[in-house]
């Protein structure tokens, strides 16, 4: 599948969403684990950028929802896989609407760090129905590309979305272990 620009798509991306990705500007989905690791990606992406069109990089919890997670703390309960992902998906809607739309609209280059395929990931692990996540992120525009980062072997960075979602699953009395969530959601990721 090409795209309006003529660059070859990825079956992946076409698959993100059934809306094409903007012809005003660039989406760079960055997709992984560790925050750390997604961040660094992304500026290096938009370092091959001419400084005139980027258009910066957009991260999670842009809107603050998950550091409201965490202020309520036990307050709260304990939210499920689904949760999580509806959480996310706020955020994201968040995002699309306050940092990536408007630099997409002044024709320029965008990194969302990460953008739909790590939540995706993330529910496919948690085994949430593939059909409801596709439904959950319609609204998200297709990206232009995506680049999948590893975290950084032995790398400590807790801070990213997955790491986040791992950590509020594991205290669950019968929730997963971080460790063999974090290496699910990677399986999925490079799927």
């Amino acid at each position: 599948m090409v795209d309006g620009g003529g660059r070859r798509m990825t079956e992946r991306s076409a698959s993100l969403s059934p809306k094409s990705a903007t012809a005003a500007g660039t989406l760079i989905a960055i997709e992984g684990l560790g925050d750390q690791a997604l961040v660094k990606a992304a500026k290096a992406e938009l370092d091959d950028v001419p400084r005139a069109m980027r258009g910066g990089c957009s991260v999670w919890d842009a809107s603050g929802i998950f550091g409201d997670l965490v202020i309520a703390a036990d307050d709260a309960g304990h939210a499920s896989a689904r949760t999580l992902l509806l959480l996310y998906a706020a955020d994201l809607a968040f995002r699309l609407r306050w940092e990536i739309r408007p630099a997409l609209n002044k024709h320029r280059v965008v990194a969302a760090a990460p953008y739909v395929g790590t939540a995706m990931a993330f529910g496919r692990a948690a085994g949430i129905d593939v059909e409801w996540l596709k439904n959950l992120f319609l609204f998200a525009p297709r990206p232009n590309r995506i680049k999948t980062v590893p975290a950084a072997r032995g790398a400590r960075d807790r801070s990213g979305f997955v790491e986040f979602v791992c950590e509020r699953l594991a205290a669950h009395p019968d929730g997963p272990k971080r460790r063999e969530l974090r290496d699910h959601i990677w399986a999925e990721l490079k799927r």
